[in-house]
């Protein structure tokens, strides 16, 4: 098995046993910031930091890429071995202020990045949202709400719901969004395939 497939799902289940703590009452967490900084500590304390580094906020430059060629310019947060050889990148989200269809826009955007950072030779990536209003996962299921709150999956070119609309990301792989209950809120971690069927 390659380093990317075993800790791909060493993360996953680290995310998984982050939220069952979060259910529990053990961790708390109010807001994106909050999300990122707890599960980034809750890495660094699982076996997956036995050998990597869990960092924060790191500039893909970091990585030797030019940061011009990506939809985002920092990894909220960056797991690597000292020698960047093994990377995996991970995008969190906490929606608090509504703007339900630009917040979705917005992990469409985040998705996108971790599949271009794939391409351009991470390992694996991820993409975590925690949810605390049910507007973001129920509701309407009219056009991006149906990737969000119903079963449509998340391909292909998305257009951006409100403003400019010629703004447009474009999603390589399949993905179905699957919420899970954490108690007081609803998540859902996306594993990015870079372009691969999931």
């Amino acid at each position: 098995m390659r380093w990317g497939e075993e800790l791909l799902i060493d993360v996953k289940k680290v995310v998984e046993t982050f939220f069952e703590r979060v259910a529990d009452g053990a961790i708390e967490i109010y807001n994106e910031c909050s999300l990122q900084h707890e599960l980034g500590i809750f890495l660094r304390s699982a076996t997956v930091a036995e050998r990597f580094k869990v960092q924060f906020e790191r500039p893909v430059s970091f990585f030797g890429l030019n940061k011009s060629t990506f939809v985002k310019n920092e990894i909220d947060l960056a797991v690597f071995t000292p020698d960047k050889s093994e990377r995996v990148a991970i995008e969190v989200k906490f929606p608090r202020n509504g703007q339900y269809p630009e917040q979705m826009f917005s992990f469409c955007k985040d998705i996108a990045f971790v599949e271009q950072l794939m391409a351009a030779g991470f390992n694996s990536g991820f993409f975590v949202v925690a949810a605390d209003d049910p507007l973001f996962y129920s509701g309407s299921q009219a056009g991006i709400y149906a990737h969000f709150r119903g079963s449509a999956a998340l391909h292909g070119t998305v257009v951006k719901p409100t403003g400019k609309r010629e703004e447009t990301i474009r999603i390589c792989g399949s993905y179905r969004v699957q919420w899970r209950d954490a108690g007081v809120v609803k998540y859902a971690c996306i594993v990015a395939t870079g372009g691969r069927e999931v």
